[in-house]
């Protein structure tokens, strides 16, 4: 039975699909999905995931404006963000974590590593120890 939650938020529904898969299969994790920065703040609420994996561009709510309104307050206030995009220079990473993001997966993304990555980002935290299977 999977006992640790991930948000995955994307507007490519290919990038969505394969993360699911990877993470249910490979880790054997339960996955929420969202495909807006609108949609995670509502699941965020409703499913309290342990873990969101966000997206930096979207249309309409990028992943750093879905970022800072879950820091606002409720259930997502102090759930882990990871992002993950293909622009992955070193300023850019430097202003993700400024925003309070735990880590950056570069897209494109293996899906064997994934849930490697998210370990492995997770344990570098300085957040409270998440019950990771």
């Amino acid at each position: 039975m999977p006992n640790f939650k991930v948000l995955i938020v994307d507007d490519d529904q290919f990038i969505r699909r394969i993360a699911q898969i990877s993470l249910t299969r490979v880790a054997n994790w339960q996955v929420v999905l969202a495909d807006s920065g609108a949609q995670a703040l509502q699941l965020v609420e409703k499913e309290r995931p342990d873990l969101i994996l966000l997206d930096v561009m979207m249309p309409v709510m990028d992943g750093p404006t879905t970022l800072r309104t879950v820091r606002q307050g409720g259930a997502g206030r102090n759930t882990p963000v990871i992002f993950m995009t293909a622009k992955v220079q070193q300023d850019e990473i430097n202003d993700y974590l400024m925003m309070e993001a735990s880590g950056v997966i570069s897209k494109p993304f293996d899906p064997i590593q994934l849930a490697q990555e998210i370990k492995e980002i997770l344990s570098k935290t300085a957040a409270a120890p998440l019950k990771i299977a």
